[in-house]
């Protein structure tokens, strides 16, 4: 994916970029390969590819949620800065916590945050069920199965609040005898599937909450 058809497809999800959050954006992939060859982040280092399955999955979660309305945002094993500083650069309005469990991506994503000029966003250098705040949106990308994600994260959410779990084909990982069993502590409110564009891999958006 070129940065215009970037810029086209992210159209289609309601977002107007700014030249400045284009420029970010290009400064954050430049970041990323560079601590990429000190730490690692990611296997994907092609601009078009980090541009498709990094920058516009990361929006994705915008197909189910309206993020200009949300106040709080906490991405939890954000890794690489993943959906996290994607979402901080394209809405500003957003308070986002980054949690990670290793030190080195923490002040990686630290670095991130202090040359892009990027405020109310912090990372911490934790686990998810080791902190305790809670969030109008928490979510997780390609962090682990289902059932153990939720012992991550449903903690941090409010109770008028959602978990948005950012999945890939989740068809064996979530069966009927899975969606039974969390429903019986958690409720979950929709399941969005859908594929990218380019390579048609599929995608999934499952949005979960505390039952009152």
């Amino acid at each position: 994916m070129t940065e215009q058809e970037f810029i086209e497809e992210i159209k289609k999800l309601g977002i107007m970029p700014t030249q400045t959050q284009l420029d970010k954006l290009q400064q954050f992939y430049n970041l990323l390969i560079e601590w990429n060859k000190k730490i690692n982040l990611t296997r994907i280092v092609n601009k078009e590819e980090v541009y498709l399955k990094h920058f516009y999955d990361s929006l994705t979660i915008t197909k189910e949620i309206d993020l200009n309305k949300v106040d709080t945002l906490c991405d939890v094993g954000t890794g690489a800065g993943f959906p996290g500083i994607v979402l901080k650069i394209f809405y500003p309005n957003l308070k986002i916590t980054l949690i990670d469990s290793l030190l080195k991506r923490v002040n990686y994503l630290n670095e991130i945050i202090k040359t892009l000029h990027l405020d109310n966003i912090k990372a911490i250098h934790t686990r998810g069920e080791d902190y305790y705040e809670q969030f109008d949106i928490v979510t997780a990308r390609a962090v682990a199965n289902i059932e153990k994600l939720l012992k991550y994260t449903m903690h941090l959410v409010k109770p008028s609040g959602e978990f948005i779990a950012m999945k890939g084909n989740i068809d064996e990982e979530l069966s009927d005898a899975i969606k039974e069993k969390i429903n019986k502590i958690y409720k979950i409110i929709k399941i969005t599937k859908f594929q990218l564009p380019k390579e048609n891999s599929n995608r999934s958006l499952i949005i979960i909450k505390n039952k009152k």
